[in-house]
């Protein structure tokens, strides 16, 4: 666990510390593209943070290779190799879009052709476990065809999650926490040493996603862009298949005794290919939606439009904090729901905590934004953040003169998030705030003039 632990850290302050010097770099290669009228943010942002990710992933394997445990993984089996090589290739393609917008199939090629590569040097399902029946073992191309599938499914859904400041990062983070915990104890208690590798890739994945979340948290200073979403997507896809399709059940002795009891031993084994799916439930079903909605209104299917479902938290009064937050919750329910389901399947109180927190969930998706206020005797005790005046908001929405003293500057930002976008090449834009630290008393009046 300590090699486990030295690899993740390392792998976040390598993201972390490169994520200032590509921020940079982004901007004078001109990777920061104008607003859009879906886009939720205010600022043009650059782009190209998966250059910061995939060196980390780098730093990842190359520690963990160095050291005296986690050195078997690589001695022992080609999976680390075939993920470094797809990971190239996905995050090239990434870079590129990122730059020149390519078109969305040759995207998907890419993706395809990535998941190819890792076939190729191993890292594929060669069988599924199936209760009742034991293991059913795919053909070379029933193998590919499924690894493949999995694979561009995984990246997509994280391409298409991200849609606010960290959610994308924090969602992954999240899921890939459970998936460690799950290999982990596969690897542990199990004394399985083919899930290793997967336990390396869900550290890592972790690592890249903790270094890279505190510059993309609201307000974000540089985005992940395709180069970032579809890396961790693909690496959060390999960890899946390396457990699922290398792992031999029948070593974990699961399909023994009755028809139900080989039911609920045999819950673990799908876990693998859950976990990555459970950042898709969300993804999924915002796609629905979108699709019922645009049609009702008789739109193309694929029309861009602001309903998505973080658009609809926005619209309900939800900060974009606290959105993102409401949707990292969903994201921890669904993944930890289903990895204490995975270690004892037959327990009532899990199913009855998922119950009791799908309710809180509910409860908070419609709970509008509300801010506790303390009372005036208690106001210079607590953060300047409780002590806000709602018509100091306003006066800071109309254009009025405000201090600090009237209104602290979190108020002003948080009252100034539903303005109008400020398009790329206005002043004070792409200079003070994409360069430089951002102010936080910007006057209304200079952001909105060009010169």
């Amino acid at each position: 666990m300590r090699e486990y632990l030295l690899t993740l850290c390392i792998t976040a302050a390598v993201t972390y510390l490169l994520t200032g010097p590509v921020r940079k770099f982004a901007i004078v290669a001109g990777a920061m593209p104008e607003i859009r009228a879906r886009d939720v943010h205010r600022e043009p942002t650059p782009r190209l943070g998966g250059i910061a990710m995939f060196f980390g992933l780098c730093a990842g394997l190359l520690v963990a290779d160095h050291l005296k445990n986690l050195n078997a993984v690589f001695s022992n089996s080609n999976e680390p190799r075939a993920l470094l090589s797809g990971a190239a290739l996905i995050w090239l393609i990434g870079v590129l879009d990122d730059k020149f917008e390519i078109d969305a199939l040759i995207k998907l090629g890419g993706q395809m052709i990535a998941a190819g590569v890792m076939v190729m040097q191993g890292l594929t399902i060669l069988w599924l476990p199936i209760p009742g029946v034991g293991l059913v073992a795919l053909t070379q191309w029933q193998g590919t065809l499924l690894t493949v599938a999995l694979v561009v499914i995984t990246i997509n859904a994280v391409n298409f999650v991200d849609g606010l400041d960290g959610l994308a990062a924090g969602m992954v983070c999240i899921a890939s926490a459970a998936f460690f915990l799950y290999a982990y104890r596969i690897w542990y208690s199990y004394g399985i040493e083919a899930a290793a590798p997967a336990t390396l890739f869900a550290a890592i994945l972790m690592g890249m996603c903790l270094g890279f979340l505190p510059h993309n948290m609201h307000p974000a200073r540089i985005f992940m862009g395709d180069s970032g979403s579809m890396l961790i997507g693909l690496v959060l896809a390999a960890g899946a298949i390396s457990i699922t399709g290398q792992i031999d059940p029948d070593v974990m002795n699961l399909f023994s005794g009755s028809e139900r009891n080989t039911v609920h031993q045999t819950v673990p084994v799908f876990i693998p290919l859950l976990l990555p799916l459970t950042i898709i439930a969300i993804p999924a079903a915002d796609l629905v939606l979108a699709i019922v909605r645009r049609t009702w209104r008789g739109q193309s299917p694929f029309a861009a439009d602001r309903g998505h479902l973080h658009h609809r938290l926005l619209e309900v009064g939800h900060s974009h904090s606290r959105a993102v937050l409401i949707m990292y919750f969903w994201s921890a329910l669904i993944s930890f729901g289903a990895l204490a389901y995975s270690v004892n399947s037959g327990a009532m109180w899990s199913v009855l905590v998922i119950a009791a927190l799908s309710a809180v969930g509910l409860v908070l998706l419609l709970l509008p934004r509300f801010t506790p206020r303390a009372p005036r005797w208690a106001e210079h005790l607590l953060p300047p953040r409780y002590r806000r005046r709602r018509a100091a908001a306003a006066a800071a929405l109309d254009g009025a003169p405000v201090t600090h003293e009237a209104a602290p500057a979190g108020e002003l930002d948080e009252a100034r998030e539903h303005r109008a976008p400020a398009a790329a090449g206005v002043a004070g834009v792409n200079g003070a705030t994409a360069i430089g630290t951002r102010p936080r008393l910007l006057d209304r009046r200079e952001a909105e003039s060009s010169r």
